[in-house]
């Protein structure tokens, strides 16, 4: 059901195969890929048309009288590749703000606008750009810093669990509290690795860390498991030199039957 007096009027705007948009008379595209609308005329309002004169270029925008200069920025934006933020407008000699309305400022149908470049706005975004820098060198730092804490950790276990390998090496037997002691302390400065937001370089020493640190545990895990069974390769040494033994016994007692039957032989003859 419509309203008295108000008119349904579609949005207006085209795509071309392949999804190319084609900018409407009230519609535009924001900075960051978003398509922004604006609302038809309201009643007893009406949609007007200005030029934008800008350098060699005149632009002709459609939208409703009631609109801001900054809803006429957003539309120059596609056809101008310049940011709102770029723009400078001016209307009869001065420059006009973006929430000032164009029906207050006295711009009508055929209205024309001056479009200039803001000076300033290639300096704003090259401070931009150098303070988006200064913040990733300072998160690459702090990351960096954060895995050389966990490194500075896990050098001290290193220690122990080199002292475990020589002392299971040597035959001696090493508590079971021992093992799991130096897991459960490798395994946290894992769990911190993991904690650590970090990028480019720092990114990569936590990888080599975390590396690092598995390799240790899985050291201790194939250390514990000798240690549960410190004779077993003794034992098995023994069982082969025992069937030597008795391959040597069964050879010699071969020899000797041998022997005799050869010197029977010899007496028969």
């Amino acid at each position: 059901m419509s309203l008295p007096g108000l008119k349904d009027e579609p949005l207006r705007s085209n795509m071309r195969p392949g999804g190319a948009f084609i900018q409407g008379p009230n519609v535009a595209v924001e900075g960051d890929g978003s398509i922004a609308s604006f609302p038809s005329s309201p009643p007893g309002g009406a949609m007007i048309k200005i030029n934008v004169s800008h350098g060699s270029s005149l632009h002709e925008v459609q939208l409703p009288a009631q609109s801001t200069f900054r809803d006429v920025k957003k539309l120059l934006m596609p056809r101008t590749g310049l940011d709102p933020q770029e723009q400078q407008l001016f209307f009869r000699g001065k420059e006009k703000d973006d929430e000032e309305h164009l029906h207050i400022e006295g711009v009508k149908d055929k209205s024309k606008i001056l479009l200039l470049v803001d000076a300033n706005s290639g300096e704003k975004k090259h401070e931009e750009i150098r303070q988006e820098e200064i913040k990733n060198e300072e998160e690459i730092s702090k990351g960096s810093e954060a895995v050389a804490g966990v490194r500075a950790e896990v050098d001290k276990l290193s220690q122990r669990v080199i002292a475990t390998k020589m002392a299971v090496d040597g035959g001696h037997k090493v508590s079971e509290q021992e093992f799991l002691v130096l897991t459960e302390l490798l395994m946290r400065q894992l769990l911190k690795l993991d904690g650590i937001e970090a990028e480019g370089e720092a990114k990569m020493q936590r990888k080599a860390e975390v590396s690092r640190v598995q390799n240790y545990v899985d050291t201790l895990d194939s250390l514990k498991a000798r240690n549960a069974n410190p004779f077993e390769s003794v034992s098995v040494t023994t069982e082969w030199a025992t069937f030597d033994s008795e391959e040597e016994n069964v050879n010699a007692s071969s020899s000797s039957t041998s022997t005799k039957v050869t010197q029977d032989w010899v007496q028969f003859d």
